[in-house]
């Protein structure tokens, strides 16, 4: 797998005042954090992009609700970086108000699965 440099997200020039450049690891994972936290609707250009995680936040924790947010989670992944990642696992646990999702996924361009997890915090 290669490791050449890739536009930094979020976008900000670095101490040589030229564009930040991450490796590929660090880039699938903030392609995977702006799929779990972009509301569908969020992007003028792409209003069907996005998650919908936010909204979920403040529901009551139950096992339907986690049911529901790893297949909604598992289908935003597969319709937006079906090209990038292969998911081969997502798990979700509400803890008072945070909410985490892991996302065990492999690179498709080759590379051991690697599992990240994203948090959320209840505003207020």
């Amino acid at each position: 797998m290669t490791d050449a440099p890739f536009l930094g997200f979020p976008f900000r020039p670095d101490a040589r005042g030229r564009s930040t450049t991450v490796g590929r690891e660090a880039q699938i994972r903030a392609m995977i954090e702006q799929v779990l936290f972009t509301a569908p609707g969020e992007r003028v250009m792409r209003p069907d992009f996005g998650c919908g995680l936010k909204e979920l936040l403040f529901q009551p924790a139950s096992e339907a609700l986690v049911a529901a947010t790893q297949q909604m989670v598992h289908g935003a992944l597969l319709r937006w970086l079906e090209e990038v990642i292969a998911v081969q696992r997502v798990t979700v646990a509400a803890q008072e108000s945070t909410l985490m999702v892991t996302v065990v996924y492999a690179p498709r361009l080759g590379g051991p699965p690697r599992a990240e997890t994203f948090s959320m915090e209840a505003a207020g």
